[in-house]
């Protein structure tokens, strides 16, 4: 249970430290700066979906044959259509009679809410799955994922906080809303947990619905959020990838 607990924890404290940087940056934010975060931070989710996520999927589908892909690909899209629905909703609040100054703070809370779940759902299913196979390849790989997100979310916690500091003014109010992006991660971990323990045969659809998730997340939020020339922020995106990827090797 410690390493289930350490593990949970350890996204939001990546969250924390990430945000905490609101105290050290001049109001503006080059947009370089901000690219660079903006690929890190996909790169290192892309290769968490693939190798902590959608692989353990097919592999534990074996049983099907040549259909072992079958779950993991109707997770996956369940995944991308949960947040494109996610999307609409959180559109439909925000437009729907403009958003006044008493529902600013709770659009904020429900953005980073959307934005940040699936990675609390994804290591909550890699730690459902260690639950269920006690083995130090299990272990191993949820430790990579955990880590990675949390080393995805120092950058990514800075990305939430930063803009809201130089649109704000208020460096608590951003360090706030960036930790607030991470306190949500550990409640969708739990939660995740519980869900799959009671439906445990259906762990390979959880498993690459996260992914769905988190690749919908990289594609349509964090290259969205690259501003003018996006050179860096690709080399940057291939670093995030590599240095996760190496961790799924290397730990795996």
């Amino acid at each position: 249970m410690i390493t289930v607990i350490s593990g949970i924890l350890l996204p939001f404290i990546g969250t924390a430290l990430g945000s905490s940087a609101v105290f050290f940056m001049k109001k503006k934010s080059r947009a370089a700066f901000e690219n660079c975060l903006s690929g890190f931070a996909g790169g290192v989710m892309l290769a968490a979906s693939v190798w902590s996520l959608l692989l353990p999927a097919i592999e534990k589908s074996e049983g099907l044959g040549g259909f072992s892909f079958l779950p993991s690909a109707a997770g996956f899209c369940v995944g991308i259509v949960f947040m494109l629905m996610s999307e609409k909703l959180f559109d439909k609040l925000v437009f729907s009679g403009g958003a006044s100054p008493s529902k600013s703070n709770f659009i904020t809370a429900f953005a980073v809410t959307v934005h940040n779940a699936p990675e609390g759902m994804a290591v909550g299913m890699v730690y459902a799955a260690l639950l269920d196979d006690m083995s130090s390849a299990a272990a191993a790989g949820a430790l990579s994922l955990s880590l990675g997100i949390a080393i995805q979310n120092i950058p990514e916690g800075a990305i939430v906080s930063l803009p809201l500091f130089s649109s704000a003014g208020s460096k608590g109010r951003a360090f706030f809303y960036g930790v607030l992006s991470g306190a949500v991660e550990p409640v969708a971990a739990v939660l995740s947990i519980i869900f799959v323990s009671l439906f445990s045969p259906l762990l390979p659809l959880f498993l690459s619905f996260a992914a769905g998730t988190m690749i919908y997340v990289v594609m349509n939020e964090l290259s969205t959020e690259m501003k003018g020339e996006k050179g860096r922020g690709m080399l940057f995106f291939a670093l995030g990838f590599i240095i996760m990827m190496s961790l799924d090797v290397a730990l795996g």
